[in-house]
C-alpha cells in the first residue's frame, strides 16, 4: 500500500496540499507570537493582550482565506467559516475591549484554544483516510485543548507563568504547523509529477 493516497478533489488533504502555504503562515504567526512573549517576558497585560488578539485574528482570517479557496460544495466549508468566526472575534474582543481583566482575557485565551484545538482535531480525523502525518494537525489539536482546559482550571495563575505558558504553547502549537505545512507541499507536488498529463 501507498503511504500517501491521491486524495480527490474537495478533499481536506486536497485543499491542504494546494493550500499548504496558508499552513505555514498560521504557524509562523505563532512562533512569532510565542518568542515575542518570552523576549518580553515582563510585558503588561495589554501588551500581551494585543499581541493575543493579533495573533487569534490571522488565525480566523487564515480560516476564512481556506473556505475562500474551498471547492463549490466543499464538505467541510462550514467547519472553516465557524473556526474563521471564532478567530476574529476572540481577536476583535481583546481589540475593542482593551480594558480587559487578565482573568476575563484568561477565560478568551482558553475558549479560543479549545474550540481551535477541536477543529484541528476534525481534521486530522478527515485526512486520517487520506494522508500519513495527520498525527501532527491531531497533536497540535490535542496540545491547544490541553492548554485551554490548563487555563481554565488554573484562572488565577500568575501574570509571569501565563505569559510563558501563552509563549510556550503559541511556539509548539505554530511548529507543530509548519511541519504539517512543509509535509502538505512535499505530497503535493509528489502528486503533480504523478499525475498523467
Amino acid at each position: 500500500m501507498n503511504e500517501v493516497s491521491e486524495p480527490t478533489i474537495g478533499t481536506a488533504a486536497d485543499l491542504l496540499t494546494r493550500h499548504w502555504w496558508v499552513l505555514a503562515l498560521r504557524g509562523l504567526a505563532g512562533v512569532i507570537f510565542g518568542v515575542l512573549t518570552f523576549l518580553w517576558p515582563g510585558m503588561t497585560l495589554f501588551v500581551l493582550v494585543v499581541l493575543f488578539g493579533a495573533y487569534a485574528l490571522v488565525n480566523g482570517i487564515f480560516s476564512f482565506m481556506l473556505a475562500a479557496k474551498a471547492p463549490k460544495g466543499y464538505p467541510n466549508f462550514g467547519s472553516l467559516i465557524l473556526a474563521g468566526i471564532f478567530g476574529v472575534l476572540a481577536g476583535l474582543i481583546t481589540f475593542f475591549w482593551p480594558g480587559i481583566t487578565a482573568f476575563s482575557l484568561l477565560i478568551v485565551i482558553a475558549a479560543w484554544a479549545i474550540v481551535n484545538g477541536i477543529m484541528e482535531i476534525y481534521y486530522a480525523i478527515k485526512l486520517r483516510k487520506e494522508i500519513k502525518g495527520e498525527w501532527l494537525l491531531a497533536l497540535a489539536g490535542i496540545l491547544s485543548v490541553i492548554f485551554g482546559v490548563l487555563l481554565l482550571l488554573n484562572p488565577f495563575v500568575g501574570a509571569l507563568v501565563l505569559v510563558l505558558w501563552i509563549g510556550s504553547f503559541a511556539v509548539v502549537f505554530g511548529i507543530l504547523l509548519m511541519i504539517l505545512a512543509f509535509k502538505m507541499k512535499r505530497l503535493g507536488a509528489m502528486e503533480s509529477v504523478l499525475r498523467p498529463a
